[in-house]
This record gives C-alpha cells, sequence and structure tokens, in this order.
C-alpha cells in the first residue's frame, strides 16, 4: 500500500480545481477545518497528519469519481474544501518529516 504522502503527489486534477484549492490554503486553519472536510467533528483534531491526509484522500477519490461522472449530488464546493484540507495536511506531513543531509 502506497503512504499517504506518495499518493497525495499522486494526484492529478484539473488545474482550475487545483488552482482554487491552493488559494483557500493560505486561510487553512487545522483546528476547525479538518473536522468539517473529514465531517468528523468529534475526534479530528486527534488524528495525526498522516492519518487525516489517508482519510482526506479516500474522500477527495470519491468527489473525483463522483465529478468525473457527473453525479447530480457533486459539490465543487465541497470538493475544493477537502482539496484544501488534503493540501494542508500534506504541508503539515512535510515539515514534520525528518530532513536527510544532501549527499
Amino acid at each position: 500500500m502506497q503512504d499517504p504522502l506518495s499518493r497525495f503527489e499522486a494526484l492529478r486534477r484539473p488545474g482550475l480545481l487545483l488552482k482554487a484549492a491552493e488559494a483557500g490554503l493560505r486561510h487553512y486553519m487545522r483546528s476547525s477545518h479538518l473536522a468539517r472536510a473529514l465531517g468528523q467533528y468529534h475526534h479530528a483534531q486527534a488524528l495525526t497528519s498522516c492519518e487525516a491526509l489517508q482519510d482526506l484522500l479516500e474522500i477527495e477519490h470519491s468527489l473525483n469519481e463522483k465529478r468525473r461522472q457527473n453525479e447530480a449530488g457533486y459539490s465543487y464546493l465541497r470538493h475544493i474544501e477537502v482539496l484544501i484540507a488534503t493540501l494542508g495536511e500534506a504541508q503539515l506531513l512535510r515539515a514534520a518529516a525528518p530532513q536527510t543531509p544532501a549527499e
């Protein structure tokens, strides 16, 4: 199974969708946004960034399938909200990763 950060880095989505998420990233506040993106208000803060990213990637995959199939219940706003949290958690995970010295 691929680790969440590798799965995130392999993610390919339409440019406009990613640009909207990147624009919202500067306002990402884990304390309020993560629970809403996950739909788990009771324990989202207890998740590590790795666990949160894994869950967010699953949700994002489901939303992307709905987008690709033009499902009536698909919401661009919800997709962007999840992508913002995904970008934020990936950023936190990268920042927490131990730095390896250059050879």
